[in-house]
């Protein structure tokens, strides 16, 4: 059973190594997509690919993306044989120590969600309009898409079986922001895969700046809701 812990990145140096040594102690595989990060994210990515064998990296030099990002990671690792792939989010909002409950699950199933909203799941240092607009969020996307038992669509804590990427056309997911997370559990949705939600522990960054918030990611999210619900090819 191999398997590969995807990591995207942009502007992460406070903390894509602390990240890093963490997913290291469970002995796993993992690779970095940096979009060019001006910041030194890749430099630092480049030393702890010195130093730890399991650890590669992908340094993109195209047009800054992160659902772009993530379909190079995936191709990744559908071209070196990986049969479970990981995503998680870079700025430790993502406990690793939760990995385990994601390949335990992932056994019986295609898709596990680290979801932030069913029961057991906690949401740190998050304000309560924040919690609130992600739940409106993801209540209008699973109203618009007809997805049902699913609670958190943009989860960016997710781990797929190889299968899943092999059905869904990649080339299609280049959407910049969490537009590409939705589309994907979108296809996988209407391919008929099983999808799971586990509770995780959300933890609100403490370095950095997210980027997750900007006006355009959430537009093109609720754009690309209503295109996947009405236009069709798409």
């Amino acid at each position: 059973m191999k398997i590969l812990v995807i990591i995207p990145t942009y502007n992460e140096k406070e903390n894509i190594q602390k990240l890093v040594e963490k997913i290291l102690n469970l002995n796993l595989n993992l690779l970095i997509v940096d979009d060019n990060s001006p910041d030194g994210t890749g430099e630092i990515a480049d030393e702890l690919a010195r130093m730890y064998s399991q650890v590669k990296i992908i340094h993109r030099q195209d047009e800054r993306s992160e659902g772009l990002s993530r379909r190079d990671g995936y191709r990744y690792a559908l071209t070196y044989d990986y049969d479970y792939i990981l995503e998680m989010d870079a700025d430790l909002s993502h406990n690793p120590e939760e990995i385990p409950k994601f390949l335990q699950q992932i056994r019986e199933c295609d898709v596990v969600i680290g979801s932030r909203f069913i029961s057991g799941s906690k949401q740190v240092g998050r304000s309560i309009f924040r919690r609130l607009g992600s739940r409106l969020a993801n209540f209008y996307i699973c109203k618009m898409l007809k997805i049902e038992n699913i609670r958190d669509c943009a989860s960016g804590y997710r781990c797929y079986r190889r299968e899943v990427l092999e059905k869904i056309n990649l080339n299609d997911i280049n959407f910049t922001g969490p537009a590409s997370l939705i589309k994907l559990l979108f296809k996988g949705y209407e391919l008929g895969f099983k999808i799971k939600e586990i509770p995780i522990t959300y933890w609100e960054r403490k370095f950095g700046r997210s980027k997750k918030n900007s006006p355009w990611f959430i537009i093109e999210a609720l754009w690309t809701v209503f295109k996947l619900r009405f236009a069709k090819n798409l």
